[in-house]
């Protein structure tokens, strides 16, 4: 799930959460919770349904914090790494550990 403009929330388990991610691989799942975790964020991880036991097992990866919206966090800059620099969208998405914001080296 890429960054979206939407705010998307609803209830897992009974608890109310601003959804992060839907339909992720488990390693994704691990590298956004740790991620918000040390962003302050309370995470709450859920499986997905699977129609059978040969698909592989998705997982949703939402925070307690009704108004947190991902993609505004990481436009504006406001979640940090675990050294302390600035999340990019790149390093959101996993595509590159650099988080200087050079936009122009993308447009390749």
């Amino acid at each position: 799930m890429a960054l979206l403009g939407s705010h998307q929330f609803g209830d897992i388990e009974g608890t109310r959460v601003t959804f992060v991610e839907k339909g992720t691989s488990k390693e994704r799942a691990d590298f956004l919770s740790a991620l918000l975790k040390h962003n302050n964020f309370e995470v709450i991880i859920a499986e997905d349904k699977r129609k059978s036991e040969e698909e592989p097992q998705l997982y949703t990866v939402a925070v307690t914090d009704m108004v947190f919206n991902p993609t505004v966090w990481v436009y504006q800059r406001r979640l940090k790494t675990f050294d302390g620099r600035k999340v990019t969208p790149a390093y959101w998405n996993q595509v590159d550990e650099d988080t200087k914001p050079q936009y122009w080296e993308y447009m390749k």
